[in-house]
């Protein structure tokens, strides 16, 4: 038997909805001296909503909110902030399609635009063998905020499956990614599939006779 293996996208797909944004809020609530630079935060994140260049606002995001924590800070932050993931934050049927992935011996990699600070923790918390996400610049002991690696976004995905496949020839490949940007990548593997999708992404989803699930209220 050929190997498997079970590609999954997080936010929207695993998660009900985006971890970054959540993620940092929870930070500048537990750290008061941050609140001052809030107003930035929110001016970046209206950019990052008519979609200005996201891995540099991304960047910044972290930069104005998290620069100069201390590694120690931030894993008792992540570890707070990925525990604090149930019911409200978790698509049923990702967790049941994962489940199912493992049970089949399956090796399972989660691929996320989301960030190394706290991304490889929900991979370790569900199972994942691998995590593939955007990287962060650290200095020594302090987080620096500029990232390390392209957004794992668009294309960035593609070149991720790419390498995947490079490095498993002749695997069988399932991906799940939920958003139309993740169309460019889900293209490319044997099983793919488009969950809690917005209409524009079903419906270029259809073109591309790729199917379509809803996991947000049932199991896969």
């Amino acid at each position: 038997m050929s190997e498997r293996v079970a590609v999954f996208d997080l936010d929207g797909t695993v998660t009900r909805r985006d971890t970054f944004v959540p993620y940092l809020k929870g930070w500048i609530a537990r750290h008061p001296r941050r609140r001052r630079r809030t107003r930035t935060l929110i001016t970046l994140l209206r950019y990052l909503a008519l979609r200005h260049d996201r891995g540099w606002l991304k960047s910044e995001l972290i930069r104005l909110s998290m620069e100069g924590a201390t590694r120690a800070e931030v894993r008792a932050w992540t570890d707070e902030f990925v525990a604090g993931l149930g019911d409200a934050e978790l698509c049923p049927g990702a967790l049941a399609a994962i489940a199912r992935h493992r049970a089949a011996g399956d090796r399972l990699v989660l691929l996320s635009a989301s960030v190394d600070l706290y991304v490889p923790a929900i991979g370790l918390r569900f199972g994942f063998a691998e995590t593939i996400c955007t990287g962060i610049v650290w200095r020594g002991d302090r987080l620096d905020g500029t990232l390390s690696t392209g957004n794992r976004r668009g294309e960035e995905k593609v070149r991720c499956i790419e390498a995947l496949r490079a490095r498993h020839p002749g695997a069988t490949f399932a991906a799940y990614g939920n958003s139309g940007s993740d169309l460019a990548h889900l293209v490319l593997v044997e099983q793919p599939m488009l969950v809690n999708g917005g209409t524009a992404a079903r419906r270029e989803a259809d073109k591309m006779r790729i199917p379509v699930a809803d996991w947000r209220n049932k199991t896969a």
